[in-house]
């Protein structure tokens, strides 16, 4: 049981660590929870309850980047987690291989869309663009993000890095800040999806309780990183470990 908790503790410090950068927690927990026995929703599930560690770790060393932007946090939030509530019961409801199936190309799409210029992302809001273009690409982010909270209760999976590339787009704060609010909002989100399965399924705490220490450590040296690493090369990474994901979870779920 020592060399489990052990394990699990440097997996969650690592997964943590991930999590607040580039929002990719589930390319390290998720396997090592498959590792060591459990099954894919049990996993998901524990994954979930322990993340909420990280939000906490995250929220702790961010107040730099949050001060002044509590508003847009309050914005992006609710949306999200009203999503949250739907996909945690939709959890239970929907066989979880029928999704998977879709989540590879998500995860891959969304961590192409990280590398996208800022720049570009601005000319589609420039003045010059027409109106109902506007209104438009701005209904359609903010139903992404509502689509975000339904995936990141059913499935979890890279939910942080497909927040990242909205926040991209819609937020006019820097990486720095917008990737603080994404860090956040996911640890509310894990928080509120943790209360729905608890009253659903049987949890492993003594798998979430030494994941979640690690995830807690994770989270507060995260974003000490993110203040230092080039913003560049971050979204690289993000991008490449996206793909490594989404190379992972096409072969599980088309069996290859």
């Amino acid at each position: 049981m020592i060399r489990i908790i052990c394990i699990l503790i440097i997996a969650g410090i690592i997964a943590g660590t991930i999590s607040t950068i580039a929002g990719l927690a589930s390319l390290v927990a998720y396997p090592t929870l498959l590792y060591l026995g459990l099954p894919p929703i049990t996993a998901d599930v524990t994954q979930t309850l322990a993340q909420i560690f990280t939000g906490v770790g995250a929220t702790i060393a961010s107040q730099k980047e949050l001060k002044g932007n509590y508003k847009e946090l309050l914005r992006i939030a609710p949306l999200t987690l009203i999503g949250c509530i739907i996909g945690s019961l939709l959890l239970f409801i929907i066989p979880s291989k029928t999704f998977q199936k879709i989540v590879p190309f998500f995860i891959l799409i969304a961590g192409l869309l990280v590398l996208i210029p800022r720049k570009d992302h601005n000319q589609l809001t420039a003045n010059n663009t027409p109106s109902h273009q506007k209104n438009i690409l701005t209904i359609l982010a903010w139903l992404g993000v509502f689509l975000v909270g339904i995936y990141c209760g059913y499935f979890g999976a890279a939910s942080g890095v497909v927040m990242i590339a909205l926040l991209s787009f819609i937020s006019k704060t820097s990486f720095q800040e917008y990737n603080a609010i994404k860090n956040v909002t996911m640890g509310l989100a894990n928080l509120l999806a943790a209360f729905i399965y608890i009253t659903k399924t049987h949890i492993h705490w003594l798998f979430v309780i030494p994941l979640g220490i690690g995830f807690l450590i994770g989270g507060i040296i995260g974003p000490h990183l993110v203040r230092i690493l080039p913003i560049k090369i971050i979204k690289i990474i993000i991008a490449i470990l996206a793909v490594i994901l989404a190379i992972s979870l096409f072969k599980t779920a088309y069996h290859l």
